[in-house]
Parts: C-alpha cells; structure tokens; sequence
C-alpha cells in the first residue's frame, strides 16, 4: 500500500512520478519459532499507517477468535495467512508483503522458524538484500539462529539486521543485549555479511520498531523502519559487470531482430561494446528498446530489448555481457546443493539443472562433503537430505555461461529438477569450473562406430533387461545371447551378479550404491555399443532415473528396454538362494521389492510376462523384434 502523502491530493502525476523512482529494498525476517517474526511484520505495517480500515477491522475480530495476545491485537495475524498458522500460532508457508513509505518501498518475507520448514527460509533468502534475524531476548542465540545465519551467508545475503525482541520481558536490559550481541558476532565471525546492525526491540509494544524506544534510551542506534529506508544495498548490484541473459529473440517482423530479457549488473549504454557467451562473438549496442519507447541507457533489473549493430547468431540460454568482462562457461563445477526434496540427492543421478535462462541435464558426480549447518563443520556423506548443504562436483550434459556465486548471485544460481515429477528438488551456488572441463576434449578417431558395426554385419544395441531379481532375466539374456551368436552376430553380457565381482565391487545396495552401479554398466554399454556390439544388459536397475539415463547415453534407436514382468510372489517361489527370505526376516537390508522400491517400466520396448510364456518363446520374441527392426543386417 503507498504511504499517505499530501501529494496525492494536491498532484497525483507527482505524486505517482515520486513512488517510481524511489528506490527499492527486499528483505527476510528469519529466526527460531516464535521469537515474533509475524509480530514485528505486523508492528512495521501498523505503526506506519500502512493498513486499510477494513483489514484493521479484520483484524480485530481475527484477534478476537484466535489472537494470542489477550484483548490486545495479535499483529501478526497480519501476515499468518495459512488456518494452520493461525490455529498453532507459527509461520509455515513464507509470506510476502509489499509495503512503502516516504523515502523507499520494501518486499518482506516473513519465513517459518520450524526446522523441517528451513527450505521455505532457504527460498526467500535467495532473493533477499538484508535478513533480519530475530533473537528472542530471553533465549540468546540458538541453534536455529545459527542455521539461518549460514543459509543467509550462503544464499549471499550482505546485509544483517540482528533484532533482538521481547527487550520488555527482560525488562530492557541493557546487558542481556550487550551479551546477546557479542555472542552473535563471534558466531558470524567467518559468515561473509558486509555489515552487521543489532537493535534491541519490542515488536508487541513498538519500541524501537518505527521510532526510538523511550525504554531504551541507552540505545542510541537508530529504529528499525529507518534503518531500513536508509541501508544501502545499491552498491551491491551496480558492482557487478552487466549481464543480459536472452530469453527470447523478438523478431516481430522481418526488419527488426532483438534480444529480450532483464539486465544484471552495471548500466549499458547505446554504443557500447558487448560480447556474447557462449559464442564468443562482439558487437555493439545498436538500440535499447522497452515497452515505454527507446531507451539511451538501462539499469540493473530492467526488462529490455536489445538489438546490435551487426547480425550476430544468439539464442535464448546465451548471455550478452560487457566486452571487458565477459561470463565464463564450462560444464563441470564445484557447487553447494540445498537440498530441499523429501527423496534424497542420489550422486550418479541424472537432473535437470535450470539458471537463469538454460535447462541442461545434470550429474552429481560426487558429494564431496556436507555442511553441518549448526556448528559449520564438514562431515562424510554419501547423499543429501531434505534440508542438508552439500559441497558437490556437478557434471553438465554442455556448456553454460557463468560467475561464481560469490560475484553474481543471478548468473551463480541453479535449481536442480527432477526429471520425472518436475519437482524442484535443490538449489545450488556455483562456485567455481573445475579445470579439466576446460582441458579435457573428445579425441577424434579415425574409425568410428559405422565402420565397426558394418564389419559384424549388425546394428549395435542395448538390450536392457530389467526386473526383480528372480524373474528371470539372466535365464532369458543368456538364451538371448545364445541364439545370437548361433546367427553369427557379436554380442557380449552385462550381468548383474558378474559385474559385482569386478568393476563394481566396491558398491553396496543402498539408493546410492544402486545408482552408481547402474552409471558405471550404462557408460560401460556405451562403449561396447561404440564398437559395434549388440549388448545384453541383465540388472534389477530398480529406478526409472537411472534407466532413462542409461537410454540418453546411446543413440534414440539404439536402446531397447525389456522388462522382465514376474509378479514378487513368484520371484519368492524360485528363489533357490533363499535371498527372499533373509530379507524379510531382516538378515539382507535394502533388498529389491522387500525394503526398496522398484519402479516398473511404463513404456517398455519389449514386455515379457514370464507366467505367460517359457524363457524360449521369450528368446524368439526378442530376435524376432531385433529383426524386425533390421538390427541383424549389416
């Protein structure tokens, strides 16, 4: 809502040509349950008149009902939207507001203090200037303080403002804030904040929340409300080079050719030189067009169009950027992964990796190690969590443009997607390209798969058999196998039990273990199909994921995907190992179609159900598709 002015009355066109250019502030409340987040939001908003009548209205009654303040108002139901939140008197969901005053406007996000909902702070904080941290004053720091301060550092966040609340119920002592605040500061003496500012407050009674507390007159800092129209964070964004990330090419017709998207960083001008990642390609900047005309000269964070003086090749997921500084690309980095889904990060996992303007698919290749975000320390770790930091090394399916996070928070960042629900699953800072993504090249050879494949009169392939174990895949790819060679063709078997004797020995059955097992058989069918081979693959390979990236690896047409359908309860009955029943007695642990998942194939090449059929007919329905589909013919 604007802030009343005189102005509206006597010149709304100056009035509004004010509110345009005043100058812009986002920013968190963060903290551990019930240090009064809500509450302070609700202070800033009614102190500064900045509440219609009927929202006031609203909230008394709301008050009233499900207050937590006796016959006062509970401010905080201001910004406690969700019934949840009220009912139980917490935040879960983050909740925005846009307010204004005289002299800047402000987006807060009030964050939820639960632990489990760390996540929801992580997401707020990513495009925060400033995060207010909370400290109740009867409690000091606390480990949750600790947590959000770490995220806040790690996210970027340059500014902290350390409110310390409830001063009254502490009578307003002037050494529990002093304490307070030191032990803040010796624990944010390695988190990389620009500036640190702690003010003693009451958000129930508005001491020291828009005006000077007149409890506190050994305070002598300033209020929070006008620190906060007064905190200069412009510097941080006209700091950075300038960055265009393309998101379209606006071509309205056949005489104008431009490039669309928001601007980063320093301004850019008509005239000046630029470069364009990846292609490396310069031009200058022939015009700067917007929605409101032509412009001389855009500022960070401005929707533009740009068009250049030559015909240069761009494409969205290119970045234009300033002819002396330009991005860097590579396709392998060194990141920190939040991670945020409930389903653990499986390094060997294949996901999708969106910036600002790309979507490549994306590899953890290893987790180096993992934050403990409530003492700082690194620890040992095979996977992520829900709410786990991990320092990891990332592998790209191609290259994109880049800064390190730490000099540009919008062109360092990355969220992580699943590539079967679409979920988001993590967000990530890159940090820096490991080095031989730079120097590692494919080496050209002079005879290539063609070659190899007409020499054995064959197509190459994957057969990939899967299913639970006892439903008969070995049997049938063996016979498969078999009868391939009886027809002179160059096969060679992948099989699940053969391989743990030897490449992948050193693997275990854990989600983890199961998905490198599979990315090591998938790179290794690769290179078979590479010289030519028809490979047979026999793996239990549990997880949709990991078999899809297994098929990226090959060519469309080239992988073949069989799903060996034997329903659990007859896999028991031929287990001659008596493995079945080790597992569900508890001897074996994580034991396909017992205590771990398997995720059926949905669009199977071939589909053998096994009580329907003997493993011969199964044989010959394999080579009859295989000749169907000419894989037999040189």
């Amino acid at each position: 809502m604007a802030h009343q002015s005189d102005l509206i009355e006597k010149d709304i066109e100056a009035y509004l040509l004010s509110q345009e250019h005043k100058s812009f502030l986002r920013f968190i409340t963060c903290g551990s349950v019930d240090d009064g987040k809500s509450t302070l939001i609700g202070r800033l908003l009614y102190d500064s008149k900045l509440i219609y009548e009927d929202q006031l209205q609203t909230l008394e009654n709301d008050s009233k009902k499900m207050g937590t303040q006796g016959d006062k108002m509970d401010l905080a139901l201001l910004v406690d939207g969700l019934a949840a939140e009220r009912e139980q008197g917490i935040t879960i969901d983050v909740a925005y507001r846009y307010f204004s005053t005289d002299k800047r406007k402000f987006i807060v996000a009030d964050t939820p203090g639960h632990e489990q909902y760390t996540r929801n702070m992580a997401t707020a904080a990513s495009t925060a200037d400033l995060a207010i941290i909370l400290i109740d004053a009867r409690k000091g720091v606390l480990t949750q303080t600790r947590r959000h301060s770490y995220i806040a550092s790690l996210l970027g966040v340059k500014h902290i403002v350390v409110a310390i609340n409830k001063m009254d119920l502490v009578e307003y002592s002037q050494d529990i804030f002093q304490s307070i605040e030191q032990d803040y500061l010796t624990l944010a003496a390695d988190l990389t904040f620009t500036d640190i500012t702690c003010i003693p407050l009451s958000a129930l009674n508005g001491e020291n929340v828009t005006r000077a507390g007149e409890q506190m007159d050994w305070y002598k800092g300033s209020a929070l409300l006008p620190f906060l129209e007064h905190v200069d964070v412009a510097k941080d964004h006209s700091q950075m080079p300038f960055r265009l990330p393309v998101q379209w090419v606006n071509r309205p017709n056949l005489n104008f050719r431009g490039f669309s998207g928001t601007t980063i960083g320093k301004n850019i001008h008509v005239g000046e030189e630029v470069i364009v990642i990846p292609s490396g390609k310069r031009s200058c900047v022939k015009s700067i067009v917007t929605h409101d005309g032509e412009l001389q000269e855009a500022v960070a964070d401005q929707a533009i169009t740009l068009t250049l003086e030559d015909e240069v090749d761009i494409s969205r997921g290119d970045v234009i950027c300033a002819a002396e500084s330009p991005a860097e690309q590579s396709n392998q980095f060194a990141a920190h992964i939040f991670w945020m889904a409930e389903d653990q990060l499986l390094p060997g996992r294949q996901y999708l990796l969106k910036t600002t303007n790309k979507l490549s698919p994306a590899t953890v290749t290893e987790l180096k190690y993992k934050l403990n975000i409530n003492n700082f320390e690194h620890e040992p770790g095979k996977s992520l969590e829900l709410n786990e930091v991990g320092y990891c090394n990332i592998n790209l399916s191609q290259a994109i443009a880049f800064d390190s996070y730490k000099d540009n928070r919008r062109t360092g960042s990355f969220i992580l997607i699943d590539r079967i629900t679409n979920n988001t699953v993590g967000v990530g800072m890159l940090d820096f390209s490991l080095r031989r993504a730079k120097n590692v090249v494919w080496q050209d050879m002079a005879i290539d798969k063609s070659a190899r494949a007409e020499l054995k009169h064959q197509k190459p392939c994957v057969l990939w058999f899967t299913g639970l174990s006892g439903s008969g895949k070995s049997t049938i790819a063996n016979l498969v196998d078999k009868k391939l060679m009886d027809l002179g063709r160059h096969t060679y078997v992948l099989d699940g039990d053969n391989i743990r004797h030897g490449i992948n020995k050193d693997l275990g059955f854990t989600d983890v273990d199961r998905v490198e097992n599979i990315r090591r058989v998938g790179e290794t069918a690769k290179l078979m199909v590479d010289a030519g081979l028809i490979v047979i693959v026999s793996f239990i390979s549990p997880f949709v994921s990991e078999r899809r990236l297994a098929r990226s690896l090959v060519e469309d047409n080239e992988f073949i995907e069989i799903f060996v359908n034997t329903p659990l309860e007859e896999c028991e009955r031929r287990d001659r190992k008596g493995l079945y029943k080790k597992a569900r007695l508890g001897e074996i642990k994580n034991f396909t179609g017992i205590d771990s998942s398997y995720e059926e194939p949905e669009n199977a090449e071939i589909e053998i159900k096994t009580l329907e059929c003997s493993a011969e007919e199964a044989t010959m329905e394999i080579v009859s598709y295989l000749e169907d589909k000419a894989f037999l013919e040189a």
